[in-house]
């Protein structure tokens, strides 16, 4: 089951042989090289560590002493181990030949951060009428609870942060890859801005 980090380049779109446009995002994907392997009698649970986008200047000594002279990687994330049989050793290189069109794929990433927003944008709230002696009314929440207990119960649905969460897409179509360029062509859009980094693995 291979596994790539990436970052998001841009969306654009790709026709198939039946002359269907297919929605897209174009991913730098990889390659990425295997930095450490966790097993259960060690660690607890079985995974796999890998380093991308070897091109950091400078990284801690702790960093370094971990990493062996594997390389300076900007970017270190870990896979859980899902087949018995997925078999790496430290230093093994993956990339997007690993992947081929038509498969199906799992996609992790962080959404847009939208900042701190109100009940109508957040939730979906329709607010207050704009009449019957109402003012400045028109986004609020309304009441926040019963007379009893005299507090806000947990979980309420109020303004707070939205966005920047994680998010996980399951069964996402490869529609290409190019092995030059190191691209992965996926359906659809995925979590976050361009340059966002991703998680991929069959």
């Amino acid at each position: 089951m291979p596994f790539l980090i990436g970052r998001k380049i841009k969306m654009d779109q790709m026709w198939d042989e039946q002359g269907n446009v297919n929605p897209m995002t174009v991913i730098s994907a990889g390659p990425v090289v295997i930095t450490q392997i966790k097993n259960k009698e060690k660690d607890g649970y079985e995974s796999f560590q890998a380093g991308y986008d070897n091109s950091a200047k400078h990284i801690s000594k702790a960093l370094a002493g971990h990493l062996k002279d594997l390389g300076k990687f900007r970017h270190i994330k870990e896979f859980k181990k899902i087949d018995e049989k997925e078999s790496y050793q430290i230093g093994d290189t993956i990339d997007v030949s690993a992947f081929a069109k038509g498969d199906r794929v799992t996609i992790v990433g962080y959404e847009k951060g939208r900042g701190f927003q109100g009940v109508v944008k957040r939730h979906g709230f329709h607010g207050g009428p704009k009449t019957h002696g109402q003012k400045n009314r028109h986004r609020a929440p309304g009441s926040l609870g019963p007379t009893a207990p005299q507090r806000v119960v947990k979980g309420k649905k109020m303004a707070g942060r939205m966005g920047n969460e994680r998010v996980t897409l399951r069964k996402v179509l490869v529609l290409g890859i190019d092995k030059e360029k190191n691209l992965l062509m996926i359906r659809g859009s995925v979590p976050g801005n361009a340059k966002n980094i991703l998680l991929i693995q069959k």
